[in-house]
């Protein structure tokens, strides 16, 4: 199949519209976060579960979906579990503990902590106590012995419990009703056929990068109905849609956004200097992305009750139609005054 960028562009843009995005996760972070991502889409649903599964970082889910999300979420494999846990593999493995054995006890061990909504140092502090010192680590930030980061994050979901949104530092609470993950994961919540679904055409690194997942973790579980194009593979049911895809819509994106979550950020944006703006170290901006193309970079700046949207152009723009996303966005935070301001 021969596809240019832009056709492939406006795939995902189209694929991204209403409330599919919450089949992988919505991202929450950031001051908008995932209630921004899903209003901009025009999906609001009333009952939304959130919690840390994909890299470890906060996200939103339907809760009716969140035993098949526990098990979509999971290491595939002890290899995949050893990556996806970083520093924490190297003590375990020399301790002769398997990472997915110890994701398992440290999930146990939540499990019994958390009763009520706590906050995430007293749920920490309370682990470290019940945890051998292969588990732990002395953090020079907090001058604090505590559980590896990332253990702690990815066994939460596990062990039941999800985040209380919008609290900082995070509050952790038991999910009514939780039994356990799924026993079975159905196409929908797979994320490997999610991320060719929102964001395919993709390439297995894509994915494991995505994941933060071995490579030939994701080779080994890729879609039998997967076919292939020049800029990596599409789910044959999807492949139809990729040269129908169009649409003028523009979207004020968070900076975490899934649109901006592809791994091949050189298609997204060709130039090398604007995808160092686009994804700097610290301090990412939003996108302003128009059909799939992304033709601005944002900033919100707040003083007392104005919101300023500071915008710099990658390409003509229509300012009526940013303004008007502008205002959106104000009615969003609840700020009477909102103004656009463009930059040379």
């Amino acid at each position: 199949m021969t596809l240019d960028r832009k056709r492939v562009l406006a795939y995902r843009f189209a694929a991204q519209t209403g409330s599919a995005v919450l089949d992988v996760g919505v991202q929450d972070t950031g001051p908008d976060g995932a209630p921004w991502a899903l209003a901009v889409r025009n999906a609001a649903p009333d009952d939304l579960v959130y919690a840390w599964t994909i890299r470890g970082a906060p996200h939103a889910y339907r809760r009716k979906d969140i035993a098949e999300v526990a098990a979509a979420t999971r290491p595939f494999s002890e290899a995949d579990a050893g990556k996806r846990i970083f520093d924490a593999n190297t003590p375990l493995r020399k301790a002769g503990i398997p990472a997915l054995q110890a994701l398992e006890r440290i999930a146990d061990e939540m499990r019994h902590i958390v009763q009520s909504p706590m906050v995430k140092g007293e749920v920490s502090q309370a682990l470290t106590a019940t945890l051998p010192e292969e588990y732990v680590r002395f953090c020079r930030s907090c001058n604090a012995t505590h559980p590896f980061e990332q253990t702690f994050r990815i066994a939460a979901l596990q062990a039941g419990l999800e985040l209380e949104p919008g609290t900082s530092p995070p509050v952790l609470r038991p999910i009514d009703g939780w039994t356990g993950p799924a026993e079975t994961v159905s196409d929908r919540f797979d994320l490997i056929r999610g991320y060719l679904r929102l964001l395919g055409p993709a390439k297995p690194a894509h994915v494991a990068s995505y994941l933060d997942s071995p490579v030939g973790e994701v080779k080994a579980r890729w879609p039998a109905d997967a076919i292939d194009t020049e800029h990596g593979s599409i789910l044959e049911a999807d492949s139809s849609a990729l040269g129908k895809a169009k649409s003028t819509a523009l979207r004020l994106l968070g900076p975490f956004d899934l649109y901006l979550q592809a791994r091949d950020r050189e298609l997204l944006v060709p130039d090398q200097a604007r995808r160092k703006q686009l994804w700097p170290v610290l301090g990412r901006p939003g996108a302003v992305v128009r059909g799939g193309e992304i033709v601005a970079i944002w900033r919100p700046k707040t003083a007392g009750k104005k919101l300023t949207i500071l915008v710099e152009p990658w390409a003509p723009l229509d300012t009526d139609a940013i303004e008007v996303q502008a205002q959106r966005l104000a009615d969003f935070r609840g700020i009477p005054t909102v103004s656009v301001q463009l930059s040379n």
